[in-house]
């Protein structure tokens, strides 16, 4: 059977559902290539931003930490005090580059397939300790991509830093004769430089990394024409479900009709295919207004309430064809029918007042031909 060949192609872009129901799982495109081009960019910022500060102040604690206070030769459990005040003191400084990278963190993931949280994606698998489920992932386009990947990341990144550290050699030495207030921002100032060129080589890398993992996430919830067609009978219902609660609609909007009927004024019939109840109040109503309807047994069972009710029932074959296409429940005649229908019911008053006697209104009541036929198009 075509509902469970496996072998069918993955031709299909997955639908919204599919994506929704991966994010719930926790698959959701990832690039750490990204992820680490954007700790260094917020690193280097920060250090943009906060470096000259910063290589100040950790100068500062360096000459504090080393001229050490003739009282703490003497008594050392001040160690641990001293010790927490320049620990807390360095926290503080620092406090701007760690959030800067924890924004980045956030910002990495976020960009590429949003924040995911998910608890299906930290259980345990036991595939996972497969070995040859292991070798497969290796071995696969999605392994040879991150060797490769790796490969390129050691050349680049480990060229690209020697050749800042080369540059900046004279620099590097420098520092070592220079004091604590001189040598600590220059060393601020090459770490800078090579957080800068590390990014540098690291954006080439994600340029090429995250178009990669894009397509490769599509690829891996791309969907066969079946499953497509099966997700689309869940989120619609399958026909049969559907048929039947169209089914139980029609039988509840029935049963409200046939209580409508003993109220209604007159029944117009066909007098066996058509049968249309009509109201009207003139205090509450600007037009009769149609509150039942049906064709063949529907119309049969609505002269059946009518006779019981004691509705008065007219035989006129046009007009009750004329309402049956032309109206809806509880929806006001049309104005083409004013005049016809006015007439009905000036026979239904003379019924109240005279009785039986009251002769009938003349036959066609001057319905338009037109209206008697269906209309293309028209809900019944």
């Amino acid at each position: 059977m075509a509902e469970h060949d496996t072998s069918q192609e993955r031709t299909e872009q997955p639908t919204p559902k599919r994506l929704q129901d991966a994010k719930k799982k926790g698959q959701a495109a990832r690039s750490r290539e990204l992820n680490t081009t954007a700790v260094l960019l917020s690193g280097a910022g920060a250090m943009i931003v906060f470096g000259g500060a910063m290589g100040e102040k950790i100068a500062g604690l360096m000459i504090n930490g080393l001229t050490l206070p003739r009282e703490l030769a003497y008594d050392p459990r001040l160690v641990p005090t001293v010790f927490g005040e320049s620990a807390m003191a360095g926290l503080l400084m620092l406090l701007p580059l760690f959030a800067a990278v924890l924004v980045a963190t956030l910002a990495g993931p976020a960009a590429l397939g949003g924040l995911v949280f998910s608890a299906e994606s930290i259980k345990p698998k036991l595939e996972k300790l497969s070995p040859i489920a292991g070798l497969k992932r290796i071995f696969s386009l999605n392994g040879l991509m991150e060797f490769a990947k790796t490969l390129v990341k050691f050349v680049f990144v480990t060229g690209a830093g020697l050749l800042v550290l080369y540059h900046l050699t004279p620099e590097l030495l420098m520092a070592g004769e220079s004091s604590v207030e001189t040598a600590v921002p220059g060393l601020a100032a090459t770490s800078l430089w090579v957080l800068l060129v590390l990014s540098a080589v690291m954006l080439l890398v994600a340029a090429v990394d995250v178009p990669f993992q894009l397509w490769n996430h599509n690829k891996q919830l791309r969907m066969t024409r079946q499953e497509v067609r099966d997700e689309l009978k869940e989120t619609e219902g399958r026909p049969e479900v559907k048929g039947r609660i169209r089914r139980i609609q029609a039988e509840m909007s029935q049963r409200r009709m046939m209580m409508a009927v003993p109220e209604a004024d007159v029944v117009v019939t066909n007098p066996t295919h058509y049968s249309v109840a009509l109201k009207y109040d003139p205090a509450g109503m600007a037009a009769p207004r149609v509150v039942a309807k049906g064709a063949d047994e529907i119309a049969l069972k609505i002269r059946e309430v009518a006779a019981a009710s004691g509705v008065p029932r007219l035989e006129a074959p046009p007009l009750a064809r004329a309402l049956y296409f032309t109206t809806r429940l509880d929806q006001e005649i049309p104005a083409e029918l004013f005049l016809a229908v006015a007439r009905v019911l000036a026979w239904v008053y003379q019924l109240r007042t005279a009785g039986a006697a009251a002769p009938p209104p003349p036959d066609g009541l001057d319905v338009p031909d037109h209206l008697t036929r269906r209309q293309p198009g028209r809900r019944i």
